[in-house]
């Protein structure tokens, strides 16, 4: 619960909110301006017309109750929706407050989990059950590929009629492949956002719903992100000197949001590349392993198709000379190929030709 107040925080999208279950309808999309203290650092050197921050796309889905598996609720949109996201960020309730209800009458975490997991492995069940039948009867013909993926989804299906997400399915490449053929949805990395009351920041270790949710997401080796929706809707109103003050005030580092948009940027194997002029300082996301062509068509496909070379900078190179001319007169500035593996923080220049 809180889960649209939360997206309205990340995205400052207005998704309605409520103090009733299932608020949300349908699906809302935002995009999340990534916070990353690096672009205004560089900004304060450059000095640019405009500063560009990176984005991210973020889904509010509508809730899911028991027997969405079925179809019960909205669950054939809710399930339709999450096939495809790349990471799942599972809001869930961790106070109390007699004024906000709750969908089951009472707070319990843990409960409140396994509502929805149950519900997602039910319905891979079912996928897995359907293909494992269209298989039985296509590996009548012998034809060796259906047959060996029929093993791979037999042993699938023994798995999940286990209890076990399919993340945990140990995988080489064949599983693999028919694991993404079928779009399963406990295939999906979660990240658990506990959201707490006021009176729990900054320091929620004493909250028992918290401790429990860390236990059971120690289980599976999924991150916890623990934060108060109410406090980050404000915090994410203030523009970003005020923000810092207010965070100081309240004994934080950083806001819930900044730290969760961290963490889902490692569970997706992102990292964040810079460009800087007098015109504009601008973050760029790619995955991680991406090579300058690549990270540069992030830019614009003639960027890619016309690559000769990107001239390169670490972030912390380019902040000790304090300026371009100065990096260069240093010697830190790199002009990499096309087989250079872009690093996170890179400052790039790429030069190119169509």
């Amino acid at each position: 619960m809180g889960k649209s107040t939360l997206f309205n925080a990340l995205t400052n999208a207005g998704a309605e909110v409520g103090n009733f279950p299932f608020c949300t309808i349908d699906d809302n999309v935002g995009i999340i301006a990534v916070a990353d203290d690096r672009l205004h650092k560089i900004a304060e050197l450059v000095k640019p017309q405009k500063i560009t921050p990176t984005f991210l796309e973020v889904v509010d889905i509508a809730g899911l109750v028991k027997g969405a598996s079925e179809g019960k609720g909205r669950g054939n949109a809710f399930l339709a929706s999450i096939r495809e996201v790349d990471l799942i960020l599972h809001t869930v309730r961790c106070f109390e407050d007699d004024n906000v209800m709750h969908v089951e009458g009472t707070m319990d975490a843990i409960r409140d989990i396994h509502i929805i997991e149950d519900e997602l492995l039910l319905k891979d069940l079912e996928t897995i059950e359907k293909r494992e039948d269209r298989l039985q009867s296509q590996a009548k013909s012998g034809d060796k590929k259906t047959k060996d993926t029929l093993e791979v989804v037999t042993r699938l299906r023994e798995f999940v009629e286990s209890g076990n997400k399919v993340i945990k399915f140990p995988v080489d490449e064949e599983s693999r492949r028919v694991i993404k053929e079928m779009y399963l949805l406990t295939a999906i990395p979660v990240l658990y956002v506990c959201n707490v009351g006021e009176d729990d920041i900054p320091d929620a270790s004493e909250n028992e719903e918290v401790r429990k949710v860390r236990e059971y997401a120690a289980e599976s080796g999924a991150e916890v992100i623990v934060l108060s929706a109410k406090i980050e809707s404000e915090i994410a109103e203030l523009p970003y000197d005020e923000k810092k003050m207010f965070l100081t005030e309240l004994g934080l580092e950083s806001s819930g949001l900044d730290r969760l948009i961290k963490v889902a940027y490692d569970k997706l194997g992102l990292i964040t590349y810079f460009t800087q002029g007098p015109k504009e300082v601008r973050a760029w996301t790619i995955r991680k392993g991406t090579k300058a062509p690549q990270a540069a068509g992030a830019i614009h496909s003639d960027f890619e198709r016309g690559f000769i070379r990107a001239e390169t900078a670490a972030y912390d190179d380019f902040i000790a000379a304090g300026s371009e001319a100065a990096l260069k007169d240093a010697g830190k500035m790199r002009s990499e190929g096309k087989e250079y593996v872009v690093k996170d923080g890179d400052i790039l220049l790429f030069r190119f030709n169509v």
